[in-house]
């Protein structure tokens, strides 16, 4: 699986588990940290990253044979915590446009509104668990728990509550405390500049939602609760990530900072996408869920949106993930297939 599809899966398949747990159980922990006065974990070696302002990437341009084009920001993501982006260019772009394209979004809700909402909060936060009551040291084989042990303790330190975890849970917490701990920040700081400007100029947004409803999802929810999810592979890719890819990560962000598309396309890491996102896209709860074919009715959406948007605006602003842009079956490479001309940054 390529790298762009593996990202896709993984984007789309974590909230089933993940998204509807997520500010509950940091705060939990949070307040958990704060009540047993835990020490900070060991000092480590950590990556350089950029400070100051910094003028980000340059801008893809696709022309359509009516003369139209749609000028394309790519976003990665962790970028650096205390980068200033200096995004007057884009904002005049985004000034100049008749629309701002969004990548789809997907919305996973509960057909059964009884049960929906905070209403399914409780299990959803118990489905984080392994089954059984079991601890991570009962489910890991031993290499991996001590693996695991070690850069715990260097990124997180002394926690109980996460031994409890499912790995794929456990191996998302220790991601983003070692990424928030290198200098990185996962805050959508695209996000915040490009809904900003065209809220300033007027400029209408566009962001299709792909929705998937669950019919009975406290059934579903106390199934998977129950299951074992097999996601060990998973999660020895996590720890390969934080092990071996935080300085891929850092030059990864640097490089979007000051406009390094050559470092951009060139760097590689571990995948954790196809790994982990399989996890909750393949298999009869993923096919009951309406999560199976959710990345493929994102590509086919955004594809439709952008062809629209090129056939009805002069100009039109858009904003996708790097690997949509750079990789050879990325939705930009879907759009040179389908006979429009794209035009990478000049630099």
């Amino acid at each position: 699986m390529t790298r762009r599809l593996a990202t896709l899966l993984a984007s789309v398949a974590m909230p089933l588990v993940l998204a509807a747990t997520a500010a509950t159980a940091s705060a939990a922990a949070a307040a958990a940290r704060a009540a047993t006065a835990e020490p900070d974990p060991p000092p480590v070696e950590l990556p350089e990253v950029v400070v100051g302002v910094q003028p980000g990437p340059g801008l893809w341009t696709v022309e359509a044979a009516n003369g139209n084009r749609m000028l394309v920001l790519a976003r990665v993501s962790p970028l650096p915590a205390r980068m200033a982006w200096n995004s007057l260019a884009i904002e005049r772009r985004i000034a100049e446009s008749g629309v701002v394209l969004l990548p789809p979004r997907a919305e996973v809700s509960a057909g059964d509104a009884w049960f929906g909402g905070v209403f399914l909060i409780p299990r959803a936060m118990r489905a984080r668990n392994n089954p059984d009551g079991r601890s991570l040291q009962d489910v890991l084989p031993a290499a991996d728990y001590a693996r695991w042990q070690r850069l715990k303790a260097q990124w997180i330190g002394r926690d109980r509550g996460i031994e409890k975890r499912r790995p794929i849970v456990a191996g998302s917490e220790l991601q983003q405390r070692a990424i928030e701990r290198s200098g990185l920040s996962y805050d959508d700081i695209v996000g915040k500049v490009v809904d900003r400007a065209a809220r300033r100029h007027r400029v209408p947004v566009q962001r299709s939602t792909i929705a998937a409803v669950i019919p009975e999802a406290k059934k579903l929810l106390r199934e998977f609760q129950q299951t074992p999810l097999g996601d060990v592979d998973c999660f020895r890719r996590m720890l390969d990530q934080v092990e071996n890819d935080l300085g891929t990560f850092a030059a990864r962000a640097n490089a979007w900072a000051i406009g390094d598309m050559a470092t951009l396309q060139s760097l590689t890491w571990t995948q954790t996408g196809e790994a982990c996102g399989a996890l909750f896209t393949s298999g009869a709860l993923a096919e009951r869920a309406g999560l199976a074919d959710l990345p493929q009715r994102i590509e086919a959406t955004w594809l439709a949106d952008a062809e629209k948007a090129l056939r009805e605006h002069p100009q039109s602003f858009a904003v996708v993930a790097m690997a949509e842009a750079v990789d050879a079956d990325g939705w930009l490479a879907q759009l040179a297939a389908r006979g429009y001309r794209v035009i990478p940054p000049a630099r």
